[in-house]
């Protein structure tokens, strides 16, 4: 993602946070579940509004993204997506603004435009950057935080960490722990052969609880030295979706910091992460001091 692009979904991410921070702000108690790890990242409402999408089509976008309709790490975006993004192209092509999708479709690469067929794509994993994985991910790591007020307490002191807080988060509880696959060929796993065609869980979650590459992978800690982290120092990643991700849960945790300081577990409250596919707690309940 260029420069432009990269400032024009920051500046969406940013807008959407505080707007959904300051809506929930003058209450004592509340569940970030419900009230903001749904509704941030939910259709990539901020990236919506960044492409330059119509409001009546926002919903629509909101409900493709959470069933999972956006097409992303598919050959193809879902055709309805792809039929709502197709005339907004052509308009943005001869009328171009300063929302997101004109600026995807005034890219050049080798001083050649991007094909329709492109910007459709990366708009669609735009969107879809802003699904259920990106909300359980917020969840996880809001918990993580919350259950650690130290750490906490550094990561709002000092906001250069939060991308280093966010990235140990994932290791030590991905949205996405278990990914099914299937085998395309015979393959020889653990002294017995998979047969074509037999699906595979494959325990991916399991990688950032290695003991023999992570020292007490238990334990959430924000200082936390790997070499293979995803944390690019806050540079961009380079696929837009967890560009989008990273982005939207560090937007996040800053507008609440923000607007409403001290917060803490409700009394008597504990994160319970549900799930096996998708794992994450369901509710935070919290509260101000």
């Amino acid at each position: 993602m260029g420069r432009r692009a990269f400032a024009v979904v920051d500046a969406a991410v940013e807008r959407t946070a505080y707007v959904l921070a300051r809506r929930i702000a003058g209450r004592r108690e509340v569940d970030l579940v419900a009230e903001f790890c749904g509704w941030l990242p939910a259709a990539a409402a901020a990236a919506v509004a960044a492409l330059g999408l119509p409001y009546e089509d926002a919903a629509r976008v909101q409900e493709w993204c959470r069933a999972g309709l956006t097409g992303v790490g598919d050959a193809e975006v879902h055709p309805e997506l792809a039929g709502l993004l197709r005339p907004l192209i052509a308009r943005r092509r001869a009328h171009p603004g300063a929302d997101l999708l004109s600026v995807l479709c005034g890219a050049r690469v080798d001083g050649r435009p991007l094909s329709d067929e492109t910007v459709t794509r990366l708009a669609g994993t735009l969107i879809g950057g802003g699904g259920e994985a990106t909300a359980l991910a917020l969840a996880s790591f809001l918990a993580n935080l919350l259950d650690h007020p130290a750490q906490f307490a550094l990561v709002g002191a000092r906001p250069e960490l939060i991308p280093g807080a966010w990235t140990e988060s994932l290791r030590r509880d991905p949205p996405t722990p278990v990914v099914l696959r299937r085998a395309t060929a015979p393959i020889a796993v653990g002294g017995t052969t998979l047969p074509e065609g037999a699906v595979v869980a494959c325990l991916v979650g399991a990688a950032g609880r290695d003991p023999y590459r992570f020292a007490d992978p238990d334990r959430y800690d924000i200082f936390r030295a790997d070499p293979g982290s995803l944390a690019l120092g806050g540079v961009p990643y380079p696929c837009l979706g967890t560009t989008l991700a990273a982005l939207t849960a560090q937007r996040g945790l800053r507008a609440l910091l923000d607007v409403m300081p001290g917060l803490r577990w409700a009394p008597g409250f504990r994160p319970v992460p549900q799930g096996l596919t998708t794992r994450a707690p369901r509710m935070l309940l919290v509260r101000r001091d």
